[in-house]
């Protein structure tokens, strides 16, 4: 678990292609992997084999360490939600270690399970922060509320306007210096993760509405 408060504006070092591999199930699509290489000396500090580090807002598996840089396997699912497979050498991160039990929640509680991608749509400078305006898919749209909590690119943000196709937040000079989105440009993709108890809500209701009916049925039955 993670809270979206980045640590280290880190970079790639390499992306090692995997090609593709047979599907488990007969017929299905080849799928596709590959091996990142990372530097970043803050989070791997203390890293070992089998942690995990929030890369972009992806939770991902170190599997070795040295010298400041670590490498972690990327499989099909994660590069076709994530902007991820867009990455290459030199590219910047942001890395962030999972918060220690006990620790201080900075931003909000993130999983690191990118939900999809959005869009880079504009960017307002003032004297004192920036206005960034990202359009995201309808389907996640449904999550984003006013004034509540989205992750984007790894970096816990509160929402300043919720529209249909879009949302806009805020950026303190902080967070421009610290991150990848004081560099991101307009038509940059960024990944997106939704407040995890929306979706959780959601789901119950759904559940319970879907209960009822099930009882209008049985109701009925014995009429």
């Amino acid at each position: 678990m993670f809270t979206g408060i980045v640590e280290e504006l880190g970079e790639v070092v390499a992306v090692e292609d995997l090609g593709d591999s047979p599907p488990a199930n007969a017929g299905g699509a080849p799928t596709r992997a590959a091996r990142f290489t990372l530097r970043g000396p803050v989070v791997t500090a203390d890293a070992k084999h089998g942690d995990s580090i929030a890369v972009n807002g992806v939770c991902l598996t170190v599997v070795d360490t040295a010298d400041g840089e670590f490498t972690a396997d990327v499989m099909a699912e994660t590069l076709d939600r994530s902007s991820l497979g867009a990455l290459s050498a030199g590219s910047r991160v942001n890395l962030e270690r999972p918060m220690a039990l006990g620790g201080r929640l900075g931003g909000h509680l993130v999983q690191g399970h990118v939900d999809g991608t959005g869009t880079i749509a504009a960017r307002t400078p003032a004297e004192h922060w920036e206005l960034v305006k990202i359009a995201l898919p309808a389907a996640l749209a449904r999550y984003v509320v006013e004034k509540g909590s989205i992750t984007v690119d790894g970096v816990s943000l509160t929402v300043v306007e919720a529209g249909d196709d879009y949302f806009t937040i805020s950026l303190i000079p902080t967070t421009l210096d610290l991150t990848t989105l004081g560099i991101k440009q307009v038509g940059d993709p960024v990944n997106l993760e939704v407040d995890i108890l929306a979706k959780y809500v959601e789901r119950l209701l759904g559940r319970g509405a879907e209960d009822l009916k099930d009882l209008e049925e049985v109701l009925e039955m014995d009429r």
